[in-house]
């Protein structure tokens, strides 16, 4: 939800005073590292080639809409195309996006990375590759159910009775109908203009359909929060929450599209004040040196971002590099049953934790979250953390400290009767269930079923390297939940 977009917001709050910001992001499949990267790479795309507010719409799009318009759309296809063919070469691709690093990749899970950058520029010609309208409609109705002609009174409730109940009152019936209907979320032109499907939003599954494991392509992402509460429902700007007769006067969709645009201009300003700062360095240094022709030291790269290997969080403590190494530990709310002793191993002492809740997922209900809180604390404490008690109380986030000793012996708690399982939580119904008529695409030539990966194997530059680079924070994201929860 609201907290990945304030993962830089907490790493100030927290006091993480590094030189060069080191992100591991650790997923479950390779779709959403491609997500990832293709979202990064638009957010750092140079304001001479994209303005802002071009980049704000389409940074909209890509995140939040199922269809988007055909500008958008040849956007993606180029963009991923330019990663299709800078993935599987490690020179171009540091030299290109310095800010990137994917040796911890194995060779793999870089060509199935590959496989999804080909598909997504179009390698699979014309809407049938991927049809979105009816892979959502088909969603739908399997979620949905006998209710399936009620929707939009299911919708209504969802909304008034759950979302705004639990502080979002800014979304308006409007457009989250329009979402729950059609999943595009911003509108930001005519709606007879978004009709390209989203194929970012595909990814592949194992499914059993007729006793038999079937690798399928379909859409398996959020279809009952909706992604408004990430970025429309706070703001700095108070008067962008204003009532007028209890209705508010803008909506989810424009505070969303303001707080975008506030963020990629705080990040290109950034940017230019590294670069100015850099240049002033480098002057300086080559007006010091005294042997004349002297090239000045380069500029060391803002930050990097690095991606794990999938399904790697039980292996990482065993690994010099990562054990005790990161100041700050992020885990999206579905994946929390990741949070173990073995991951908490990897979080350096009086390091931080921060945990995002389940406030805004429609299909739990309220006693359930207080029991999946409890769960939160539990396993925080199993796996060497303690609660922050001087940070704020929060419905969203919990925050804990890395105790200075830590038992990675510790068992997890029970769960408690009517509570939601964590697993549950992090895998959604379809994936164990047999696929219903017309959900899912025959998957060809796609990327492999997200299995548990080991980390690749030592090699004297590589470790070195790692080794080499300063302490950071490490985020365990989740796919399933990226279209409500940002970047």
């Amino acid at each position: 939800m609201e907290m990945r977009a304030q993962i830089p917001k907490s790493l100030r709050e927290e006091g993480i005073g590094i030189l060069k910001p080191q992100f591991f992001v650790l997923e479950n499949n390779l779709e959403a590292v491609a997500r990832h990267m293709l979202i990064f790479s638009l957010a750092l795309e140079d304001p001479e080639k994209m303005g802002l507010q071009e980049r704000s719409e389409t940074f909209l799009e890509v995140w939040g809409n199922a269809l988007l318009r055909p500008p958008v759309a040849a956007f993606v296809r180029a963009q991923a195309d330019l990663l299709a063919h800078l993935v599987p070469e490690p020179d171009r691709l540091e030299e290109q996006l310095p800010w990137l690093s994917l040796r911890a990749l194995k060779f793999r899970e870089r060509d199935a990375l590959e496989a999804v950058f080909r598909f997504w520029a179009g390698g699979e010609k014309g809407p049938e590759a991927f049809p979105m309208s009816r892979l959502w409609d088909s969603r739908l109705r399997h979620y949905l159910g006998s209710r399936y002609d009620a929707r939009r009174g299911v919708s209504d409730w969802d909304l008034r009775m759950k979302l705004h109940d639990r502080g979002a009152q800014v979304i308006h019936t409007q457009e989250f109908r329009r979402w729950r209907d059609t999943g595009v979320a911003f509108e930001l032109r005519d709606s007879s203009a978004y009709h390209v499907p989203n194929r970012t939003l595909a990814s592949g599954r194992l499914l059993s359909y007729r006793g038999e494991r079937v690798a399928a392509r379909g859409y398996w992402g959020d279809i009952a929060t909706g992604p408004f509460v990430a970025f429309g429902i706070e703001a700095d700007d108070e008067s962008l929450l204003r009532t007028s007769n209890g209705q508010p006067v803008k909506t989810a969709g424009e505070i969303t599209q303001h707080n975008v645009t506030e963020l990629l201009r705080e990040v290109a300003a950034w940017g230019r004040a590294r670069a100015s700062r850099g240049d002033a360095e480098e002057q300086q240094s080559s007006e010091a040196s005294p042997e004349p022709g002297t090239p000045a030291a380069p500029t060391p790269e803002s930050f990097i971002v690095h991606f794990l290997p999938l399904n790697s969080a039980e292996t990482l403590h065993h690994k010099s590099c990562y054990n005790g190494r990161f100041q700050l530990l992020y885990v999206a709310c579905g994946m929390v049953h990741l949070l173990s002793p073995e991951l908490g191993a990897c979080v350096a002492p009086g390091g931080n934790l921060i945990v995002e809740l389940a406030r805004y997922l429609v299909d739990v209900r309220q006693e359930q979250l207080q029991g999946f809180n409890t769960q939160v604390g539990e396993r925080a404490r199993a796996a060497g953390f303690a609660p922050q008690t001087e940070a704020r109380p929060s419905e969203t986030f919990a925050r804990f400290c890395k105790s200075q000793e830590s038992d990675l012996g510790s068992t997890d708690p029970a769960v408690e009767p009517g509570t939601p399982s964590l697993d549950v939580l992090a895998q959604p119904l379809e994936a164990s269930s047999p696929a219903p008529e017309g959900l899912t695409q025959p998957l060809q030539g796609g990327t492999p079923h997200c299995e548990p990966c080991q980390l690749p194997s030592e090699s004297p530059g590589s470790l070195s390297e790692v080794l080499a680079q300063p302490q950071g924070a490490l985020a365990v994201s989740n796919c399933e939940s990226d279209s409500k929860t940002g970047v």
